[in-house]
């Protein structure tokens, strides 16, 4: 039996051009894989819990719940604030943290993530935090949590998504895991096409705004980033100008293309918006209902949820700066 490790970056995954939601399924089909063992961050919003479902690779959880170690780390750091040896060991750690956050925040491509150079400067910074705050809490118990992670995956074989900063660490552990080759991948259409739309949703006043609805509206979509999103990231533009009959329109259209083939958290980003816009218009009563149906599904990620709830307590207004 034998383990390929691939890296994952999270949230960052939403930033980066050329190693997105997109790019790991992507190479996943370079790598031949439909089925992943999951070993990554538990946050049920992570980007991949939508792509990988959509591409039709299967998840298997593999990654044990270190929710309690988050809320020690949390507790001791307040402690360390009370003290002046503790605010020292806090300033060395948030070097560290501030040059591991420089390395993931750059752009970078998946075959970048894992260079040599990449993997000792990030163990160089792990290294760095646990001199200063110590193995145990101030690291998450890091070393406890990788030891669990090697046992839940020491039997198995296939691909492992592992966040990017546990390879280093958990390769010593695995007898037999090896990382990827992919020194004849590229990313493709589908990586191009999750990096357009995860540009729209992240606007910046120096955008061209017209160049990047022109672009969303060229696009057919795919199983990743479906054409219902696409309308969602135009009608989020439209919105950020003030033209809400264009937002409302497009984000219609989004509703009635909703199906339950579709990523999982799109239906309530979509309804979210869509009430926020009814409510701009003055319909309250039919963005109420509507807030009560993102409320309602199933699963709806946290920003949609938060958005319908604080649209029930009080109306959504359209503030333009």
């Amino acid at each position: 039996m034998s383990l390929t490790l691939l890296p994952d970056l999270g949230d960052l995954l939403r930033l980066q051009p050329q190693f997105n939601a997109g790019t790991v399924v992507e190479a996943l089909r370079y790598l031949g894989a439909q089925e992943v063992w999951w070993a990554t961050g538990r946050d049920p919003d992570h980007p991949l819990r939508d792509a990988l479902p959509a591409a039709g690779v299967t998840l298997h959880e593999a990654a044990p719940d270190w929710s309690w170690a988050d809320a020690e780390h949390e507790q001791l750091l307040s402690f360390l604030g009370q003290y002046p040896q503790g605010r020292e060991r806090l300033k060395r750690a948030a070097q560290a943290g501030r040059e591991l956050a420089a390395l993931v925040a750059a752009p970078l491509t998946l075959p970048q993530a894992l260079s040599p150079d990449v993997l000792t400067t990030l163990q160089r910074s792990l290294d760095a935090e646990r001199e200063a705050l110590d193995e145990g809490p101030g690291t998450r118990w890091r070393a406890r949590r990788l030891g669990e992670t090697a046992q839940a995956l020491a039997a198995q074989d296939g691909v492992a998504l592992v966040p990017l900063d546990d390879l280093p660490g958990l390769l010593p552990l695995l007898s037999g895991a090896a990382l990827p080759d992919l020194s004849g991948f590229a990313p493709g259409d589908t990586s191009r096409l999750r990096a357009l739309a995860d540009r729209a949703w992240q606007l910046s006043d120096s955008d061209d705004l017209g160049s990047l609805l022109a672009a969303l509206e060229r696009e057919a979509g795919d199983p990743v980033t479906p054409r219902a999103e696409l309308d969602a990231a135009e009608a989020h533009i439209y919105l950020a100008v003030g033209e809400l009959a264009a937002a409302r329109a497009r984000l219609e259209r989004a509703a009635h293309a909703l199906t339950d083939h579709l990523p999982r958290s799109l239906a309530g980003l979509v309804l979210a918006r869509l009430g926020q816009v009814r409510d701009a218009q003055g319909e309250r009563d039919l963005a109420r209902r509507t807030y009560q149906a993102t409320l309602a599904l199933g699963y709806a990620p946290q920003v949609a949820r938060e958005a319908a709830q604080a649209g029930l307590d009080t109306p959504f207004t359209l503030a333009l700066g």
